[in-house]
């Protein structure tokens, strides 16, 4: 039998006891990730026969960036070593923006994010929805429960290889650099996955993606996209920088002496500094507007908090890459020996090659995924919480 149908049957199998063995909740939500996920397999065809049919309609900009993509997951194997299966080969039309809905929570007046557990990929931070009516209602349950939970739109995210991950219309129109990140990123969660390590996960896919890109751009990419993935990436940086500040000073009030009123008011001051900082960031963009959706309902810290994980060990995996000397099968193995170890030993291994990212030191911020990833395969979603939303507007529902 093929090693990755074994796989999958055996996850399977296990979700099914699961589900017979638990309460109606938890089957309810078993069923709709994985038949959430089948029927984006469902809707999928192959690349060469999306490309004929967008080129049959008249359709140019989609062909062209199916073909684009395919040029790009041919990159991933050939030039960084990224597994070579069907993942990203395929392609579905969901007519929507999004393909799935995570939920993140959080206390009041705390920046730790809630967990959920699950078979095979362990525990991770957010609980995710093929239907944002779904993902509403339970948000509106935990608010209920005193959490304060937050909503993301996903546009993309990885079975680690149980399924063959398709392309989708929610990420195919990214921009040129955007896309290969993101592929890359996702092939990445295969190479490598540690459970109940959301950290070390997102920071291993984040450093190949950062190297993988940059190596991209030098052998593929024309100058026009070069320029503009600097562009979009300048962008994203200090977006970044600037959530994360302001994730630092809700903790560092939180963390504080002042009784729980005085937290709130001060959370609601940082909240509305965040706005202004935004206003004003916008304004040396040149009015570009592809973050405004972070701001488009009231903000939370489970918001802020979902956007800390990418980052804390990336310096040690680029250390480690270049400790390889650039041989991307080496690295992989490396980060494989790394990731079978103690959780202490790991961290501390991870701290010899570099320190921590700036800011994000002990952060446990939770994988933006879905929900057949928290059922089967580990899901993370393609764009951070930190994504602009511009490409995703941009794609044709």
């Amino acid at each position: 039998m093929n090693p990755r149908l074994a796989r999958t049957l055996q996850a399977l199998a296990a979700l099914g006891l699961a589900a017979l063995l638990s309460g109606c909740d938890t089957v309810g939500y078993y069923a709709q990730s994985i038949g959430g996920h089948l029927g984006v397999m469902a809707d999928s065809r192959p690349l060469p026969d999306a490309i004929a049919a967008a080129q049959q309609a008249k359709d140019t900009r989609l062909a062209q960036r199916l073909a684009l993509a395919g040029t790009i997951r041919d990159f991933a194997s050939h030039e960084l070593k990224l597994p070579d299966n069907g993942s990203y080969r395929r392609y579905a039309n969901l007519h929507r923006s999004y393909v799935v809905w995570s939920v993140f929570a959080t206390p009041e007046l705390s920046m730790e994010l809630h967990k959920w557990c699950f078979l095979v990929v362990g525990c991770i931070s957010y609980r995710g929805y093929y239907a944002q009516a779904d993902a509403d209602s339970y948000a509106e349950g935990l608010r209920k429960e005193g959490l304060e939970p937050y909503v993301a739109g996903i546009p993309a995210y990885s079975t680690l290889g149980y399924f063959d991950d398709p392309l989708l219309n929610t990420f195919v129109y990214q921009p040129e650099g955007e896309l290969a990140r993101l592929i890359f990123h996702e092939l990445a969660h295969q190479v490598v996955y540690v459970r109940n390590d959301t950290t070390f996960n997102e920071s291993f896919a984040t450093a190949v993606e950062t190297a993988g890109v940059e190596r991209w751009l030098a052998l593929a990419a024309s100058p026009d996209a070069r320029a503009s993935y600097r562009r979009y990436d300048l962008r994203r940086q200090q977006f970044r920088a600037m959530l994360l500040d302001t994730r630092d000073r809700l903790d560092v009030l939180y963390r504080s002496p002042l009784p729980d009123d005085a937290k709130r008011a001060g959370k609601a001051e940082i909240f509305a500094s965040l706005r202004a900082r935004y206003a004003k960031l916008k304004e040396g963009w040149g009015g570009y507007s592809g973050y405004d959706r972070w701001f488009e309902r009231p903000l939370t810290n489970a918001q802020l908090a979902a956007v800390a994980t990418y980052q804390q060990w990336v310096p040690a995996f680029t250390a480690l890459l270049a400790r390889s000397g650039g041989d991307w099968t080496a690295f992989y193995a490396e980060a494989r020996r790394i990731g079978e170890l103690p959780r202490a030993e790991r961290d501390a291994r991870l701290r010899q090659l570099a320190p921590p990212a700036s800011g994000s030191d002990a952060l446990t911020a939770g994988e933006s995924g879905t929900a057949v990833g928290a059922a089967i395969g580990a899901a993370r979603a393609s764009g951070a919480p930190d994504t602009p939303s511009a490409p995703a507007a941009g794609s044709k529902p």
